[in-house]
C-alpha cells in the first residue's frame, strides 16, 4: 500500500508532470494533474445561480412547458444532476410528438392590444431619465423593447420575456441611482453641518445653517428643494459678508500690532527723555542754595515719574493682552489639526490611488452582501497583488511605484464594469468587489483585466514597464461573511504567485 502523500509532495509532482508533458501552467491543467497525482476527482460545482437566471427568461406558455419548469425548479433546489438532465431532455422533446387536432393559428399566438403596447413603450421612455447613463445595457434593452412594442401586432410571449429582462436590469440600475441620491444628500448635509460648525460666532448664519439641515431631511419634495436653494443662496451671501469682516478684522489686528510696535518705540524714547530730565533736575538741585528753589524741581521729578509709570503700566497691559490672544490662536490651531487628523482617519478613500480604503471596503462589502442575499444573486471578491513591485521601488524609486499603482487603478476602472468597486487592501494589494458574478465569471473578468493590462505599458521617463498582477477569486458563501471570502481569495492569490505569477486562481 502506497504511503499517503503530503500536499507539498503532490504539488511538486504536479509541477514535474506539467514540465514533462509540456503543458501550459494554467489553473485548469494544474488542477487536472494535481487530482491525477492525488488520485482524487473533485465534483463539479452545481451551477444553481446560472440556472436560476435561465429559469427567469425561459418560455412557460404551454402546460407542458410549465410542468417542465416546475421540475427544473425542483432540480435546482435539490442540485440533482440526473433530474436536471431529464428536465432538459423533456423540454427539448416538447412539440415533437404528433398532435391529432392542432388548434388554429390565431389561438396559438396571443398579441398585445395596440393601446397597451404604446402605453408600455411610453412608460419605458419616461423611466430612462431617472436611471442615469452609467448602465449602457439598460438603454440597449429599453431601445429594443420600445422598438418591438411599436411594431405591428407584438406577441405577448416575446413582450413578457423582453420586459422580464428589462425589469431585471432596471432593478440594479434603480438601486444604484437610489444609492447615488442618498450619498449626494449625505454630502449636502455634511456641507451644511460644516457651515453650522464654522458659524458659531455668527448667530444669524448659524440659525440659517440649522434651517438648511432641517430642510434637507428626507423625504424631499420639489418645494422643499426650492426652499433649500433659496436658503443656501442667503447663506452664501452671508458667508461673503463674514469673509469681508474677517479680512477687516485681520487688517485691524495688523494695525494694532503696528501701533504696539510704535508704542514700544515711543516708550524707549520716553525712557531716554525721562533719564535726561532726571539728570537735569539732579544738576539743578545740586546748584540750588535755598529750599524754595528745590520744591519746583521735586514736583517736576514726581510728575515725570508718574508719566513714566503710567506708560509702563499701559505697555504691560498691551503685552499681556497680546500674549493671551497668541495662546488662544495657538490652541485653536492645535484643535483644527486634531480635527483634520480625525477627518483623515475617518475618510473612506485612499489618498494615493483614489480607491476605497479598508473602512470604505468594509462598508461597500456589507452593502453588496446584503443586496446579493436579498436578491439571491452571486457575489465574488478578487484579491490581486502587483507582481515584482518591490523591484520597481528599489530600482526606480517610490515615486515610480506610486505611479505604477495609479496606472493599475486607471486601467482597472476603464476595463471593469461601473458597478465593480476597487479598494486598496494594503501596499500593492487591491480588492475588487464583483456584484452579480459567479465564480467562473469572476475568474474570466480578472483574466480579461490581465490581458488588457499587458497591452498598456506604464511609462517611467523613457522606460516602458509591463505591470502584471496575480489574483485569487472567491465567491461569497451563504453562511459566511466577507472576511472568509477575502481570506480564501488571499490563499488563491498566493497559489497564483507560486504558480509563476500573472495568474488568476479560483478559491
Amino acid at each position: 500500500m502506497d504511503p499517503v502523500k503530503s500536499p507539498s509532495e503532490i504539488a511538486r509532482e504536479t509541477l514535474k508532470l506539467l514540465a514533462a508533458r509540456r503543458l501550459p501552467p494554467s489553473p485548469e491543467n494544474y488542477k487536472a494533474l494535481y487530482e491525477e497525482v492525488a488520485g482524487v476527482r473533485s465534483t463539479p460545482q452545481f451551477p444553481a445561480a446560472q440556472l436560476r437566471q435561465i429559469l427567469r427568461v425561459i418560455p412557460c406558455q404551454t402546460p407542458g412547458q410549465q410542468r417542465q419548469l416546475k421540475l427544473l425548479e425542483k432540480a435546482i433546489e435539490q442540485q440533482d444532476w440526473s433530474m436536471l438532465q431529464n428536465v432538459l431532455v423533456g423540454y427539448a422533446n416538447l412539440g415533437l410528438a404528433p398532435i391529432a387536432t392542432p388548434p388554429p393559428a390565431r389561438t396559438q399566438i396571443s398579441l398585445l392590444p395596440p393601446a397597451l403596447a404604446q402605453s408600455l413603450s411610453r412608460v419605458v421612455d419616461n423611466m430612462l431619465p431617472a436611471l442615469g447613463d452609467d448602465d449602457v445595457r439598460v438603454r440597449e434593452l429599453a431601445a429594443q423593447l420600445c422598438t418591438f412594442l411599436r411594431e405591428a401586432d407584438p406577441q405577448v410571449a416575446t413582450a413578457e420575456r423582453m420586459l422580464a429582462d428589462f425589469g431585471y436590469r432596471v432593478a440594479f440600475a434603480a438601486e444604484d441611482q437610489a444609492a447615488v441620491r442618498q450619498n449626494l444628500l449625505a454630502l449636502l448635509r455634511l456641507m451644511f453641518e460644516n457651515i453650522a460648525a464654522l458659524s458659531m460666532d455668527e448667530p444669524w448664519l448659524h440659525g440659517q445653517a440649522e434651517a438648511l439641515l432641517q430642510a434637507s431631511t428626507p423625504p424631499l419634495t420639489l418645494r422643499r428643494l426650492e426652499d433649500v436653494h433659496k436658503r443656501l443662496k442667503d447663506v452664501i451671501f452671508k458667508q461673503s459678508e463674514a469673509k469681508d469682516r474677517t479680512i477687516e478684522a485681520q487688517a485691524q489686528m495688523r494695525e494694532l500690532l503696528a501701533t504696539f510696535i510704535e508704542r514700544l518705540a515711543q516708550m524707549d524714547a520716553s525712557s531716554g527723555s525721562y533719564s535726561e530730565r532726571m539728570e537735569a533736575c539732579a544738576e539743578r538741585i545740586g546748584q540750588a542754595t535755598q529750599l524754595q528753589e528745590i520744591m519746583p524741581l521735586l514736583e517736576e521729578v514726581v510728575s515725570a515719574t508718574r508719566a513714566m509709570s503710567l506708560n509702563s503700566r499701559m505697555a504691560r497691559a498691551e503685552l499681556h493682552e497680546l500674549r493671551e490672544r497668541a495662546e488662544v490662536t495657538h490652541a485653536e490651531i492645535d484643535r483644527l489639526r486634531r480635527d483634520l487628523d480625525l477627518a483623515s482617519a475617518m475618510a473612506r478613500h485612499d489618498p494615493l490611488t483614489g480607491t476605497l480604503n479598508r473602512k470604505g471596503l468594509d462598508e461597500a462589502l456589507e452593502r453588496e452582501i446584503a443586496r446579493a442575499r436579498r436578491q439571491e444573486v452571486p457575489l465574488c471578491v478578487a484579491l490581486l497583488d502587483v507582481d515584482n513591485f518591490k523591484s520597481i521601488n528599489d530600482r526606480l524609486g517610490h515615486d515610480a511605484g506610486d505611479e505604477a499603482l495609479r496606472h493599475l487603478v486607471q486601467v482597472t476602472r476603464e476595463v471593469m464594469r461601473p458597478q465593480d468597486q476597487l479598494a486598496r487592501h494594503g501596499g500593492e494589494e487591491f480588492v475588487l468587489i464583483l456584484p452579480d458574478t459567479a465564480l467562473a465569471d469572476g475568474v474570466k473578468a480578472m483574466e480579461r483585466l490581465q490581458r488588457e493590462l499587458t497591452t498598456r505599458y506604464f511609462l517611467q521617463g523613457r522606460e516602458r514597464l509591463l505591470i502584471t498582477f496575480s489574483a485569487g477569486v472567491a465567491q461569497l458563501e451563504d453562511d459566511k461573511g466577507h472576511a472568509d471570502a477575502i481570506r480564501r481569495a488571499d490563499q488563491a492569490m498566493y497559489l497564483a504567485k507560486r504558480s509563476g505569477k500573472n495568474r488568476v486562481v479560483a478559491a
